[in-house]
């Protein structure tokens, strides 16, 4: 479970981050997915996450040639 508090101030962090925006109408407070925004946000995302798994197979190679060495030591 999860208090409209506790949505609201997702909500809030949605928008200081550009990726939803809010309109009133009446009593209602609709609001909308920057579907934009959230694909740029995706492939910035991506970019790094792919630099980083390319970094962690060099590491583990690493470790794996450094494991193979000090056993056969």
């Amino acid at each position: 479970d999860i208090t409209k508090q506790a949505v609201s101030k997702h909500i809030q962090v949605l928008e200081q981050a550009g990726l939803v925006t809010r309109t009133r109408e009446a009593q209602r407070r609709p609001v909308h997915l920057d579907a934009a925004a959230l694909e740029r946000m995706t492939a910035w995302i991506d970019r790094y996450r792919l630099d980083a798994e390319r970094n962690y197979r060099r590491l583990d190679a690493l470790l794996s040639r450094m494991t193979d060495k000090t056993e056969r030591s």
